[in-house]
């Protein structure tokens, strides 16, 4: 049973997104609370999912294809919620989100092609990855939160964070891309357009 726990928290953070999206409209306290404690749930389900697969050889095919998916549906929901609600400027949020969702792109891609390969060990999560996820979590919280924290500006943090949570991105696909650059020039450059 425990083996299964893993997936159940992995699609239980899928399940999340849609309430997540209600209590961040809803406003006031709902949003401040609710929200707020329904995606720190997904932050902690995100660790605790992996912690419980490896811990207890519960890793499968399946839980290894949904776990970042989860992951990616609700931070990017959580980025777009925020840059809709005005919460910061338009301009800093537009760029700020291109970064962070482009480079998601570009490093499932680049696993995706480094799979096919039989390389993927190379491009597998580092921990400036793993920094750079937990600064965005946080901040991200922190945007949602939107109050006070002590007498700190929640929203301005929250802002500081993303910024330095978007350089990490940066820093990291870069590393990715430097560890895969042998294997993707090997072919000497032959594009192979699976999709045509």
């Amino acid at each position: 049973m425990i083996k299964r726990l893993p997936n159940f928290l992995t699609v239980l953070r899928i399940l999340l997104v849609p309430i997540f999206v209600a209590l961040f409209y809803w406003g006031s306290d709902v949003r401040t609370f609710g929200a707020t404690g329904v995606f720190a749930v997904a932050a902690i389900t995100d660790w605790a999912d992996g912690y419980l697969a490896r811990r207890y050889q519960g890793v499968s095919p399946f839980g290894t294809f949904l776990d970042p998916v989860a992951d990616k549906i609700m931070v990017v929901t959580a980025l777009v919620l925020i840059a809709s609600s005005g919460e910061m400027p338009k301009i800093l949020a537009g760029i700020l989100i291109s970064v962070i969702v482009g480079r998601e792109i570009t490093v499932s891609a680049l696993r995706e092609w480094m799979a096919e390969l039989g390389e993927r060990k190379k491009v597998a999560v580092s921990w400036l990855g793993k920094a750079k996820a937990a600064t965005q979590m946080i901040s991200i919280l922190l945007l949602v939160y939107e109050r006070p924290l002590f007498s700190l500006s929640g929203r301005n943090l929250g802002m500081v964070l993303l910024v330095v949570a978007a350089a990490m991105t940066l820093w990291s696909m870069v590393g990715y891309l430097r560890a895969a650059w042998p294997s993707l020039m090997a072919s000497g450059g032959v594009r192979l357009d699976r999709d045509r």
